[in-house]
């Protein structure tokens, strides 16, 4: 069965497989046949104009390419990437003018310090959010500017540096164009190859995870600050290896240029232009954009002083208003599907899945507390959201909890995966050795098998259903295969499988529902919370909601449902507990809890019968 993914901004050319499963896919040959073109065009035209703006073009898209690392698939706007291209360029040419050090040496030892201070940049600045990050790294990037302006005795300050010339590849400088060629289309693929292994490993999907709902994304186990790092350290590294090679190229380094944050923004908009979270926007956005500008300085000489500044705006402002989601992002699905037809193309097999059962449910037997909360205290200012709460939850069981809006309930059920820290109050959990643990943050309350849905959907929209529910399964199974695999049976549980490939934001908000708690079940966790699953469905993904309950019970998984569908917890639930104010008010069958007097008129009402329990 051949597969057509939904948004080919964010589709991987061999989701199914592993990360170098890409060399099958005839997409690839296609993009490499491209490359070589674009290789041969200035040395077939022999002008070293030409050979510049080649150059120029490779250099770029490197650049913009790896910064699309974190700003495209972390979602993280850096407008301070230039600090780690100035930290190349002058420990290349310090390291080459005061010691004698070829500029390959000094390139991999600009590297490895630019990776060091990305960490120690993102460390702070990922905790920000918003343009609060940005304006965390145009800070940083101003004072790398100011100290290599200050230091003259070592950096030449705002006179900058003249790069030796020495000439042969020891010293990365020649006499012909060619081999500058070389370098600059070897630092061009080599980002690309970098961006495509992540893009197709678990560490991609991570990433745009995180992106995209980072709540959601923590809460199947990812630790989204680390991810964000990781991917700081890979583009710092690889950004500083290109600042390296440019400023040799070059000749001559000055902080104004090294540190630059025009030039910063100007390879932020490539990535932007040409689409962001795709592997090859960045160039694309590149090609569309530097040509324009290098060939009308070409042609209008100093008459077209600043006029790059206008051409970089006007092209970004047709593209935000034309392409919003960039050139790739708009044609790259067209061209996708058009290539996935040609003979021999690469098609992904969708694994046979038997049919769920439907109606028949095994007796789950009671067993011991897995999960406890003692006295959770939660205030906001002179609000007290949870009253002392004490609930648990035992091993084979599903706890219906209940209350008013506003009760707290959503709350209890934040501070039971790590979402908010209790004031006061312990959760314990029972993992899967048998330990009790106390956990404290969204991953770590994942990692002891506890998984959660949200009141509010959210979905990873931009990705399809099978890679939503891949980025759960990956808890469990590193490998794309056999997350894959996962995530076709648990589509198929979830009464999904038939939307495989459908994007996740064109679901109902019924299929949205299911899906989530497919994203989890992927996870294999022992304990599930399920927020309000049936809100806002009808009778017939209420019922659907129910079977999938009760299946996923069978299944040897525990289950805390809020909801208030009263039919539906009544009928599903071994125990109730009833939550009002912030306090718990009752607990016990469900029987038992609709006879109590103080829950008719906290919350069911005098109307409600025994008749209605099913």
């Amino acid at each position: 069965m051949n597969q057509e993914k939904g948004d080919a901004s964010t589709s991987l050319p061999n989701a199914g497989g592993s990360p170098f499963g890409w060399f099958c896919d005839p997409r690839v040959y296609m993009s490499i046949a491209g490359l070589l073109i674009l290789f041969m065009i200035p040395v077939f035209s022999g002008s070293p104009f030409i050979y510049h703006v080649f150059v120029t073009i490779f250099l770029y898209g490197a650049l913009a390419t790896a910064w699309n690392i974190v700003g495209g698939y972390a979602g993280q706007l850096s407008l301070g990437h230039c600090s780690f291209y100035g930290i190349g360029g002058y420990t290349a040419v310090l390291l080459m003018s005061n010691y004698g050090l070829t500029p390959w040496f000094g390139m991999l030892v600009g590297a490895i310090l630019s990776a060091a201070v990305g960490v120690a940049i993102s460390y702070p600045c990922l905790r920000l959010r918003g343009p609060f990050f940005a304006l965390g790294t145009i800070a940083f990037l101003e004072v790398f500017r100011l100290m290599a302006t200050h230091q003259k005795g070592i950096t030449g300050g705002a006179s900058g540096l003249i790069v030796p010339l020495k000439i042969g590849w020891q010293w990365m400088i020649f006499r012909d164009k060619f081999p500058y060629l070389l370098i600059a289309m070897s630092f061009l693929v080599l980002t690309l190859i970098v961006t495509l292994i992540i893009k197709n490993s678990k560490f991609g999907y991570y990433l745009i995870a995180v992106r995209e709902r980072e709540d959601a994304a923590m809460a199947l186990g990812i630790n989204s600050v680390k991810m964000k790092i990781y991917a700081v350290i890979i583009s710092s590294g690889l950004t500083s290896m290109i600042g390296s090679f440019h400023a040799i190229y070059t000749t001559f380094i000055e902080p104004s240029a090294m540190f630059s944050l025009a030039f910063s923004i100007q390879i932020a908009m490539f990535a932007l232009i040409g689409g962001l979270g795709t592997v090859a926007g960045p160039l694309a956005g590149t090609l569309l954009v530097v040509p324009l500008t290098e060939m009308a300085r070409g042609w209008l000489g100093g008459a077209a002083s600043g006029l790059h500044g206008f051409v970089y705006g006007a092209v970004l402002v047709i593209v935000v208003l034309t392409l919003p989601a960039g050139i790739v992002g708009r044609f790259g699905g067209v061209i996708s599907r058009l290539i996935s037809r040609l003979p021999g193309a690469k098609t992904t097999c969708v694994p046979v899945v038997t049919a769920v059962e439907k109606g028949s449910h095994e007796v789950v037997k009671i067993g011991q507390p897995i999960l406890v909360a003692n006295n959770l205290v939660k205030r906001f200012g002179g609000l007290v959201a949870t009253d002392k709460v004490s609930l648990e939850l035992r091993e084979g069981e599903i706890l219906g909890v209940i209350g008013p809006n506003g009760a707290g309930k959503t709350t209890v059920f934040n501070q039971l995966s790590g979402f908010l820290p209790p004031d006061s109050g312990t959760v314990e959990v029972v993992d899967a050795s048998g330990a009790k643990v106390t956990p404290k943050t969204p991953h770590a309350f994942a990692g002891a098998g506890v998984g959660r849905t949200f009141q509010i959907v959210q979905p990873f929209g931009k990705l399809t259903v099978i890679e939503n529910i891949m980025i759960g399964a990956f808890n469990k199974h590193p490998s794309a295969d056999a997350a894959r695999r996962k995530a076709y049976e648990i589509a198929n549980q979830v009464g999904l499988y038939e939307d495989c490939n459908t994007v996740a934001s064109s679901l109902t908000i019924g299929g949205l529902k299911r899906l989530e708690v497919g994203r989890v079940l992927a996870m294999e966790p022992r304990i599930l919370l399920l927020d309000e699953v049936m809100a806002g469905q009808n009778h017939t993904d209420v019922q659907k909601a129910i079977e999938m309950i009760r299946r996923i019970r069978s299944s040897g998984i525990s289950i805390i449902a809020i909801e208030h569908n009263m039919h539906a917890i009544m009928s599903i639930s071994d125990r109730v507990v009833v939550i009002n104010s912030g306090s718990v008010i009752a607990q016990g069958s469900p029987k038992e809890v609709v006879e109590n007097p103080e829950v008719l008129e906290a919350y069911l009402g005098e109307e409600y019968t025994h008749a209605q329990v099913a």
